[in-house]
C-alpha cells in the first residue's frame, strides 16, 4: 500500500480541469506540499499555504530543468498537462499531430526524466495520464499522442520499477473540463475520476481505467482487428 499522506507532490497542468482537481484532492489526503506547476503560474489559485505556484512549460527543456531545480523535495509527479487537437493523420501538415506530441509525449517524459533519480531515492510516483483515445482510431491525431503515452509508460515502468518507483497509467474518456466543453457526449465527473486515480495509487494499482467505457474498450483489445474496426463503423 502507498500512503500519500506527508509526499511532496508535483502536478503539470494544475490551473485547470483535471489538473486542478488533482491539486484540491491531494491537499484533503495530507500531502505535505503541491508544486501547482501551469505556464503561467498566477493562474493558479493557491489558498492553502501547501500549495506552490510553479512556472512550467513542459514544452521547454529550460523552463522543466528549472522546475527541477526548484522542486527538489518532490515524491510524486502527475504528468497531467495535455493538449487535444485531434487532427486527421492523412494530413499533410503535420503541425497539429507534432503539437500534441510535444506537450503529451515528450513534455511527459521530459518530466519524468527531471524526476526519475529523486523520485528513485524515495520510493516514488509517477502518474502519466493517458486516454481511452490510446485504444481508439477514431480520435485522430490526439489518440496518436495518447498511444504513445500509453507505449511509454509501459517503457517507463520497466525502468523505474526495479528502482522502486511507482508507475502508473491513467486511461479514461470525456471528462468534464473546457478542453472537452463543446462536445456532446457523457462526461465524467473530474473529482470522480480524481479519486479513482488517487485511491488506485494508495493500493498500489500501475492501471487506472477511469470509466465503464474504457474498461469495456481495455477489455476488447483481444478481439481481432476486423471486429473492433467493425465496432467503431458509424
Amino acid at each position: 500500500m502507498t500512503q500519500l499522506v506527508d509526499q511532496t507532490v508535483l502536478v503539470t497542468g494544475a490551473n485547470r480541469g483535471i489538473g486542478r482537481e488533482f491539486v484540491r484532492q491531494l491537499l484533503d489526503r495530507g500531502v505535505a506540499k503541491v508544486y501547482a506547476a501551469a505556464r503561467d503560474p498566477q493562474t493558479i489559485a493557491a489558498g492553502d499555504p501547501r500549495v506552490v505556484p510553479l512556472q512550467l512549460d513542459v514544452t521547454d527543456a529550460a523552463s522543466v530543468a528549472r522546475a527541477a531545480q526548484i522542486a527538489q523535495d518532490v515524491s510524486v509527479v502527475v504528468n497531467n498537462a495535455g493538449i487535444a487537437r485531434g487532427a486527421s493523420v492523412l494530413d499533410a501538415d503535420t503541425a497539429t499531430l507534432r503539437g500534441e506530441l510535444e506537450t503529451n509525449l515528450f513534455g511527459t517524459l521530459a518530466v519524468a526524466s527531471a524526476f526519475a533519480d529523486r523520485l528513485a531515492q524515495r520510493a516514488g510516483i509517477v502518474i502519466n495520464m493517458a486516454s481511452v483515445a490510446s485504444w481508439l482510431p477514431t480520435a485522430g491525431t490526439y489518440g496518436v499522442s495518447k498511444a504513445a503515452v500509453w507505449s511509454a509508460t509501459e517503457s517507463m515502468r520497466l525502468e523505474l520499477g526495479p528502482r522502486g518507483v511507482q508507475v502508473v497509467g491513467v486511461h479514461v474518456g470525456f471528462v468534464d473540463t473546457d478542453m472537452v466543453a463543446t462536445i456532446d457526449a457523457a462526461k465524467s465527473d473530474p473529482a470522480d475520476v480524481v479519486c479513482q486515480v488517487l485511491d488506485g495509487v494508495e493500493n498500489g494499482d500501475l492501471e487506472i481505467l477511469a470509466d465503464d467505457f474504457t474498461r469495456a474498450v481495455r477489455a476488447g483489445l483481444h478481439q481481432p482487428i476486423q471486429t473492433r474496426l467493425a465496432q467503431l463503423q458509424p
